[in-house]
């Protein structure tokens, strides 16, 4: 299975959507909390992203929820998930 992080504030409607989906697919995952801005920073860096949900899929920077989602409607999130 693929090593999934996803980087979340408690407050965000779109990093609880993106966790449900993962929940769904059964994925396991690690979040990082952002609130700090040193873990905000290593964030951006990390991903480009400035923005929360950012989720990254064995090291590779996939973008967001709607990202997420649009992945999952393409069916290439099974393929992500199983390397």
């Amino acid at each position: 299975m693929a090593t999934v992080i996803i980087y979340t504030t408690t407050w965000c409607p779109y990093c609880i959507k993106a966790k449900k989906l993962l929940d769904t697919k059964k994925v396991k995952f690690t979040e990082i909390n952002v609130s700090k801005p040193a873990a905000r920073a290593k964030m951006v860096a990390l991903t480009g992203g400035s923005t929360v949900p950012q989720i990254l899929i064995n090291d590779q920077a996939v973008g967001g929820c709607d990202e997420l989602h649009a992945l999952e409607r393409s069916g290439k999130l099974d393929k992500l998930l199983q390397k």
